[in-house]
């Protein structure tokens, strides 16, 4: 085990079992799996999937798994924030307990491929901020993204006991499912998600004052200037940027 990977290894099968019940795993699926560990889930994916794709770092891992796994798994060695999906096998589902400091990055990755289903293990409070509301403490840039490109919901809390070593919080187990279309139109996504991350880079200050500090406009016409973006509803975000995005390409 390597701490800088981020390695807590799932020891609890009967969470793993819980994992493949909830992903709903049939006989044709490829199931996606990042971080296989010491191969408990894997097996178990494996015993019900065609076939399962398992990305691994740890070259340590990898000699001792290739011992273990039966024969439809696909074992690679690679950093899974590195390797382009579409260069692999077809999967359509995803089944994984995600090294916590990969959380954000690997989730909008998989965001970007085209699959069924995910079920994920995460930190506890990164879970909540996936599925918080506007007003909450842990709504945030993530929740709004999130929100937009799939739906997501916390299926049970794992306790940190369930892992070797165990971690210092305990976990939660989520399922998403990405959006065949986003709950609201945007006129520009890049622009969208760059303005949300500014807003929340500055969360406690009001709309009016970012706005002011990032473009130096007139920005009378622009909606929501007085609340702050904790305040808003991602739909609400989506019309400031749209807004904003108008008036920006009227003053070039």
């Amino acid at each position: 085990m390597k701490k800088n990977l981020g390695q807590n290894f799932l020891i609890d099968k009967n969470i793993a079992i819980l994992e493949v019940k909830q992903a709903n795993i049939e006989s044709d699926d490829t199931v996606l799996e990042i971080g296989p560990g010491l191969g408990i889930l894997t097996k178990l994916l494996a015993e019900k999937a065609k076939r399962v794709i398992a990305i691994e770092i740890d070259e340590n891992l990898i000699n001792k798994l290739k011992k273990t796994l039966p024969e439809n798994v696909d074992l690679i060695h690679e950093d899974a924030l590195n390797i382009d999906f579409e260069t692999l096998p077809k999967f359509n589902k995803i089944v994984s307990n995600l090294p916590y400091q990969i959380s954000s990055p690997i989730t909008f990755k998989f965001l970007d491929y085209d699959f069924e289903s995910a079920i994920l293990i995460y930190q506890k409070e990164f879970a909540e901020r996936l599925v918080a509301k506007p007003g909450s403490k842990n709504y945030s840039r993530l929740s709004v993204g999130i929100y937009y490109k799939s739906t997501c919901k916390i299926i049970r809390t794992i306790s940190k006991t369930c892992f070797k070593p165990q971690p210092k919080v305990d976990s939660s187990m989520v399922k998403i499912i990405p959006r065949k279309s986003p709950p609201f139109n945007v006129i520009n996504e890049k622009f969208f998600f760059e303005l949300t991350k500014n807003l929340f880079n500055y969360r406690r200050k009001k709309i009016n004052s970012i706005l002011n500090n990032l473009y130096r406009l007139g920005l009378k016409s622009v909606p929501y200037l007085e609340n702050r973006v904790e305040e808003l509803s991602p739909m609400q975000i989506g019309m400031l940027s749209d807004s904003l995005f108008k008036m920006l390409k009227t003053n070039s």
